[in-house]
């Protein structure tokens, strides 16, 4: 009788906990759900400017149409991160539109590729008008959101492209490039990257005049991809302020791509803002680690490809890859928040330029979520904004007045690599 009567305490015990958790679980998604609301509610009054989304290098790649605009229509579900319902569903209010160019096709031919990817880009912006419109100022972004469009502008990722031109750089900034990633994955001629051999211990003569033209034409110094030593002198040389168009900070994910807390403490004089992205690599020190340890087997298996596929699939079998997560990329908000001022952090997904996605943020619709873990974290509806594009507009529109001064006090450059550095 002893026994039948604990068991039934047990069971009432454990039906009470579980009203008690679906209980918990219910108020803690109607609060969620209000954050949400809260979080669309800003960004009806701010644009989100989001500064990296790789939709035109997803449209170059399209296996059945490459480089079609028309086929790969975004007025449709796509199969990529990218499309005109998922945007407004996001409160995307203006987007960089990354035209990316590997830096390892030289053969191939920077120019003509970086041409080709920037005229999808501005196809693509021209097939939608009552949805993307040309922005190529922080007004013009402010001014397309409150019509109710997606304010667009180009950035370009990675300084091979202008093959040690200056008038190349200048030909692109008419074409709409308001920010350049001085390099990609590759250490170029005069500037090292965080991915390849540091070969000048940061930028060459010809790539402080590179950021010097930059200042001078209004174009955004955009730092990601590029080494601690590039960082620095820009920060140096630059006299408008500076971007990181999707990076991380590195003492929360310890990776090369991600940015010391030594250059964010110079964000404040500078009013630059490094604007954080959903890389799971660079969001996860779990996901950087099984990476490494990826990387590890595939070199330990040797130069055999079939040796070195058989590794791979035998480390994914036994180690399953870890997930990122929303809150991993709030980590990365809140420790640049705490380093460098809230006024120096923005967003930079790099959506259609990843293949795993963050638990949490799997596509553009979903920045309302990460702004209500942030007003979950104590943040204010100012701080918000001004994550959510205030930010980054203060610093375009800061550039914007620094090439106004510098276009009266100089003409545009003619110094060559050959002159400046004595190569080429």
């Amino acid at each position: 009788m002893l026994n039948k009567f604990a068991a039934l305490l047990l069971a009432l015990s454990a039906a009470a906990t579980s009203t008690a958790d679906a209980q918990t679980q219910r108020l803690q998604n109607a609060d969620l759900t209000a954050r949400v609301a809260h979080a669309r509610k800003l960004l009806r009054d701010v644009p989100l400017v989001d500064g990296h989304n790789d939709l035109p290098w997803a449209m170059r790649q399209f296996a059945n149409s490459p480089l079609d605009v028309v086929a790969y229509d975004i007025s449709k579900p796509v199969p990529g991160h990218t499309d005109l319902a998922r945007l407004r569903k996001g409160g995307v209010g203006g987007q960089f539109w990354s035209v990316y160019v590997p830096g390892e096709v030289a053969d191939s031919g920077y120019a003509r590729i970086q041409l080709e990817q920037i005229d999808i880009a501005r196809r693509v912006i021209a097939r939608y008008p009552r949805d993307l419109q040309w922005a190529l100022t922080a007004g013009e972004l402010r001014a397309q959101h409150k019509a109710g469009r997606i304010g667009s502008v180009l950035g370009m990722e990675g300084g091979h492209v202008i093959e040690n031109s200056l008038g190349a750089l200048r030909a692109y900034y008419d074409l709409g490039a308001r920010y350049m990633t001085l390099t990609h994955n590759v250490t170029l001629d005069w500037a090292d990257a965080a991915g390849d051999v540091h070969r000048h211990g940061g930028l060459t003569e010809f790539g402080r005049e590179v950021v010097r033209e930059m200042n001078r034409l209004g174009m955004l110094v955009d730092l990601s991809h590029v080494s601690p030593g590039t960082m620095s002198d820009a920060f140096d040389v630059s006299e408008a302020p500076i971007i990181f168009s999707h990076s991380n900070a590195r003492a929360v994910t310890d990776v090369p791509r991600n940015v010391p807390d030594s250059i964010l403490r110079r964000l404040p004089a500078n009013g630059g803002v490094v604007m954080i992205t959903f890389v799971p690599g660079f969001a996860s020190q779990k996901v950087a680690d099984w990476g490494a340890r990826l990387n590890a087997a595939s070199k330990a298996a040797g130069t055999d490809a079939d040796a070195q596929f058989k590794a791979v699939a035998a480390f994914r079998q036994a180690n399953p890859l870890p997930r990122a997560t929303l809150g991993d990329v709030a980590d990365h908000i809140d420790h640049v928040k705490k380093i460098a001022g809230a006024a120096h952090v923005g967003l930079g997904g790099d959506y259609d330029g990843i293949t795993d996605v963050v638990e949490g943020l799997e596509d553009v619709s979903k920045y309302p979520e990460l702004l209500a873990e942030l007003m979950r974290r104590g943040w204010t509806d100012a701080e918000l904004k001004g994550l959510a594009g205030d930010n980054v507009l203060r610093a375009m529109s800061q550039a914007e007045k620094v090439a106004a001064r510098l276009q009266r006090e100089r003409p545009a450059s003619t110094k060559t690599i050959r002159q400046l550095d004595g190569t080429r």
